[in-house]
């Protein structure tokens, strides 16, 4: 086990530590950012296969047992990396495709924590940065996919306001776009027109971006079928308010759509 501290001197990526619990193994990581999900993150655990490709945990700063180093271990985790500075999922990401990218992985499959995602589909994604794509949409809209109890919510907002303006900034027929199962290659996180690692990112910022950028830049973009289920009963597993936090997407959208994020 490796631990070690990233202080301010990394441009556009939090402050953050590092604990490896083993040696890169695998062309391509997962990346997985996680807040205070330890009811929902080892139940995921147990339906991935650690084999395909390596596990990183992304933690922003969880008060639970989500970030518990023995836990993690055993359930096949390959690191843990804890984000000590500000921002949200946004500079989780970014803190992952950093320490990712130094750690020499080829591409990046990015699902949320919180067991709604079909991470049995990891496969799928793999072969597709295998045949080259820059950047893969998981979606459970298109033939193939299935959306299980999605909110009613939820599922308007994606259809009639995410899915008509992401496709109107990107110029692709995406069907899915709130969906963060994605698959990244090496080639589009380090395109000199990316420029991820900027501050600006700091919460639902990078997700909406990286949606429209591969396409505009004229990289390899494609969507492909998986499962995304919502509790039957229950909280539902979200981090995003119902009014602040739609209204803050919103504004991204619109922002995004005004190529506000551009380098």
């Amino acid at each position: 086990m490796v631990h070690t501290e990233f202080g301010n001197e990394i441009s556009g990526v939090p402050t953050f530590t590092a604990t490896e619990f083993e040696q890169k193994r695998t062309k391509y990581c997962v990346l997985i950012p996680v807040l205070n999900e330890e009811h929902n993150i080892f139940a995921q655990f147990a339906r991935m296969n650690p084999d395909l490709c390596d596990i990183i945990i992304c933690d922003g700063g969880s008060a639970d047992q989500s970030a518990d180093l023995d836990m993690l271990s055993s359930h096949g985790v390959n690191a843990l990396l804890v984000k000590t500075g500000p921002g949200k999922q946004g500079a989780q990401l970014r803190m992952g495709f950093w320490w990712a990218l130094t750690r020499g992985y080829e591409g990046f499959i990015t699902v949320d924590g919180n067991n709604k995602d079909s991470v049995e589909d990891l496969s799928q994604f793999i072969e597709k940065l295998d045949d080259g794509y820059d950047f893969v949409q998981g979606s459970r809209y298109m033939p193939g996919g299935k959306a299980i109890n999605t909110p009613l919510i939820r599922h308007l907002s994606v259809k009639l306001i995410h899915v008509p303006l992401i496709r109107l900034s990107s110029g692709f027929p995406f069907t899915d776009t709130t969906n963060a199962f994605r698959g990244h290659s090496k080639n589009y996180i380090t395109h000199a027109d990316v420029q991820l690692f900027r501050d600006i990112f700091a919460s639902y910022e990078l997700l909406a971006y990286l949606s429209v950028r591969a396409k505009q830049l004229g990289l390899r973009v494609c969507e492909i079928p998986v499962c995304r289920a919502y509790p039957n009963t229950g909280k539902t597993p979200t981090k995003i308010s119902l009014i602040r936090g739609n209204t803050g997407l919103l504004k991204i959208l619109i922002k995004n759509l005004g190529r506000s994020y551009h380098p």
